[in-house]
């Protein structure tokens, strides 16, 4: 997750894109889109000034009217991103999914002024420093009221994250 103090221009994590998609699609087996690439291929040319608080805050409303669905969202803005090159910091990029989900467009993006949403949001960037996420995907279990498992921080393949799973369940 991006949340700089000021939002920095793409061109300062293009190259580091550039040396990295082919092995992340490799490994997993995901394709970045041509539209996101051509972002980091012409970051000179690119408007994009990377940020993850909008799509927090986006989430936070989002798991307001679907919590059991938070997941399907998160998933559609990685999408959105990455394969379709939306802008997430654009209001515009939420709307195509808002109907997806049956989601009043307008109250959506009224919602997304509320300060209460980006106080959550703020809330769950200092849950991921405090549970010391240092890569995403990331995948906790909470099997009781304090108790935190991690299962994955950064791309973990099945196997092992069944293993790890299985493993934390016998311990219970």
């Amino acid at each position: 997750m991006i949340l700089p103090g000021k939002p920095a221009h793409i061109s300062t994590m293009a190259a580091f894109f550039t040396e990295t998609y082919k092995a992340v699609e490799t490994t997993t087996g995901i394709t970045f889109g041509k539209d996101f690439l051509w972002h980091i291929e012409n970051d000179s040319d690119s408007d994009w000034f990377p940020n993850s608080e909008k799509p927090a805050i986006a989430m936070c409303v989002f798991k307001k009217y679907n919590p059991d669905k938070a997941v399907d969202f998160a998933a559609d803005l990685q999408h959105a991103l990455f394969f379709e090159g939306r802008d997430l910091c654009d209001n515009e990029a939420y709307r195509h999914l808002l109907h997806r989900y049956n989601i009043p467009e307008d109250e959506f993006y009224r919602q997304m002024q509320q300060p209460e949403y980006k106080e959550q949001a703020a809330e769950e960037f200092a849950l991921c420093k405090q549970l010391k996420v240092a890569g995403f995907p990331a995948l906790f279990l909470q099997t009781s009221g304090s108790k935190i498992y991690t299962l994955a921080n950064g791309y973990t393949n099945y196997n092992t994250l069944h293993s790890r799973l299985q493993n934390i369940l016998a311990q219970q």
